[in-house]
């Protein structure tokens, strides 16, 4: 048995608005006063971050864990959507570590750091759906202790800093204590939550509790191979061919553009490989402030103010758009925008529907990977004033 954690989805993963459902500004941004394109990010110092590093252990006997997170991935994102922090703005960063697998160096503790603090909600579901188990030890203070040092976080104690680590061995494996690696977090105030698969006392003896007791983390114990049910709506099928309009207002640019795009469609036929429902899950996803793609999609770059817009690569776009003028091109993206708009507060109308249609016809799960993740990072963010309503 191994140790193990994750999540998705989410996204999670753009700056965006405290209510991420808000409807963005509609005034697409352009400025001609160069001869090339550029994308820049300010940093706004209203911004309050999320910041959550994923330790997932891939050894073999985690499995079951690794499928509840695939098939969970795009709820937690649609959860975490509807974020508050008063008037400010709010970033939402997702990490990701492997261990635990034999096939990961011996050197580094089977260690991987898989993807550093990441916006990109399609890049963490490709990661995620592309890990294989195998074999191995499973070193928690050394995983906790080289995620605290290898990323970006936050020094401002007003951010939200959480560690998430799931698994089934006793806590005390490894070269490095975990009081150790758990003091080191508690000093920079990063939390670390605590998820054991299997017997709840069992946890409690194997330290698991107080890995996260050190920290003021919460420790869950959840029955990682049990399947995820999906409930079907009568509103699915809307919400997938709504999810199939939306689609098309992506317009690519860039050396990674097209690739970005066929990522996105990946990504799409990942959730389905599940049931439709998590399918729908996803799009709602795409319909969230979370869901932000300015590295590739020329729509959700042009409403940032910073972008700037002279000349874009023509052998850059797709084929129908090459032969367009500046001038036509700021149209078409204008009209794209519009609809992207409407489709995604369609989208949103009829999942509130659906999310009614859930409450009234299915049981709450709390026994599962989602539920662990979700009432943490609500409970603790509470604490530093954030909420969640929908």
């Amino acid at each position: 048995m191994k140790t193990f954690f994750i999540w998705s989805t989410f996204c999670l993963l753009a700056t965006i608005s405290c209510n991420a459902n808000t409807k963005p500004d509609s005034k697409i941004a352009f400025k001609t006063e160069k001869s090339h394109l550029i994308h820049t990010t300010k940093t706004d110092p209203d911004t309050r971050n999320i910041q959550v590093a994923l330790l997932l252990d891939t050894s073999n006997s985690m499995d079951g864990l690794i499928d509840q997170a695939k098939a969970q991935l795009w709820e937690i994102v649609n959860e975490l959507s509807y974020a508050k922090c008063g008037h400010h703005k709010i970033k939402l960063e997702i990490a990701l570590y492997e261990y635990g697998n034999d096939g990961l160096p011996s050197q580094e503790g089977f260690i991987r750091q898989v993807l550093p603090f990441s916006n990109d909600l399609d890049e963490i579901s490709k990661e995620l759906f592309a890990l294989t188990t195998n074999g191995g030890n499973e070193y928690c203070g050394k995983v906790i202790n080289t995620s605290i040092n290898q990323l970006g976080w936050k020094k401002n104690n007003d951010h939200l800093k959480l560690i998430f680590i799931a698994g089934n061995e006793p806590f005390t494996q490894g070269p490095l204590d975990y009081k150790d690696a758990a003091t080191d977090a508690a000093e920079k105030d990063i939390t670390i939550n605590t998820i054991f698969c299997g017997n709840y006392r069992q946890g409690i003896d194997s330290m698991w509790k107080d890995g996260a007791d050190i920290t003021k983390g919460e420790y869950s114990a959840i029955d990682h191979n049990r399947e995820t049910i999906h409930i079907a709506t009568p509103y699915d099928d809307v919400i997938l061919e709504l999810n199939r309009k939306l689609n098309s207002t992506y317009i690519y640019y860039g050396n990674q553009g097209a690739q970005k795009r066929k990522l996105q469609a990946e990504q799409d036929a990942n959730a389905q490989s599940y049931s439709s429902a998590n399918a729908v899950s996803r799009t709602v996803s795409k319909s969230s402030g979370f869901y932000k793609n300015k590295s590739w999609d020329l729509i959700d770059a042009a409403e940032d103010a910073s972008f700037e817009i002279e000349e874009v690569a023509k052998d850059k776009l797709p084929k129908d758009l090459k032969g367009k003028s500046k001038a036509e091109l700021k149209e078409y993206i204008t009209e794209k925008s519009t609809a992207r708009k409407e489709i995604q507060e369609k989208i949103k109308e009829v999942n509130k529907k659906r999310v009614q249609y859930l409450r009234d016809h299915s049981k709450k799960e709390d026994n599962n990977l989602e539920t662990a993740l979700l009432n943490a990072i609500k409970k603790q963010g509470r604490q530093k004033s954030f909420t969640w309503e929908n």
